[in-house]
């Protein structure tokens, strides 16, 4: 499938029903998202928050008006490194009809460019240890396993 008609843009919230769909499309999203219509109304007060935050970036990657991928970039100040700042990429997904064409590796590429123009020097992500598919195609990328990452369920 070609991904050279892709287009990365921010989400708007008409998109939010498709990138819910896509976060929902995995064993693990499926286990804790609810994609159902209408959708929960906590969704559309995330989507609110992350919008009006100039540090975030909701990006889906639009094919002839359907949206086919999505992650969200958010941009951190640290006193770390001297004060610099580093980008966190979230929620990475591609619809299925896409997976295997390359649009997860142009998706990937966009945000890492994106974080450059914002001047940040680091880019990094956490990908759950059961997706070792997305781990392996992280690494191919550069990404590195440089740290242990622990999460705590509030």
């Amino acid at each position: 499938m070609k991904t050279s008609d892709i287009l990365f843009r921010r989400a708007v919230r008409a998109d939010l029903p498709d990138i819910v769909r896509l976060l929902a499309d995995d064993s693990l999203g499926a286990t804790r998202e609810s994609f159902q219509q209408p959708l929960p109304e906590s969704y559309y007060a995330a989507f609110e928050a992350i919008d009006r935050d100039a540090n975030n970036e909701l990006v889906v990657a639009d094919k002839d008006g359907k949206v086919v991928g999505t992650l969200q970039l958010t941009c951190i100040p640290y006193l770390t490194y001297k004060g610099s700042w580093r980008a966190l990429i979230e929620g990475v997904r591609v619809d299925a009809s896409m997976r295997g064409a390359g649009l997860g590796h142009r998706l990937i590429a966009h945000a890492i460019e994106r974080a450059r123009e914002r001047g940040c020097k680091m880019v990094q992500l956490t990908s759950n240890k059961l997706r070792t598919d997305a781990i392996r195609f992280y690494e191919s990328m550069g990404f590195i396993a440089s740290h242990e990452g622990l999460k705590l369920s509030l």
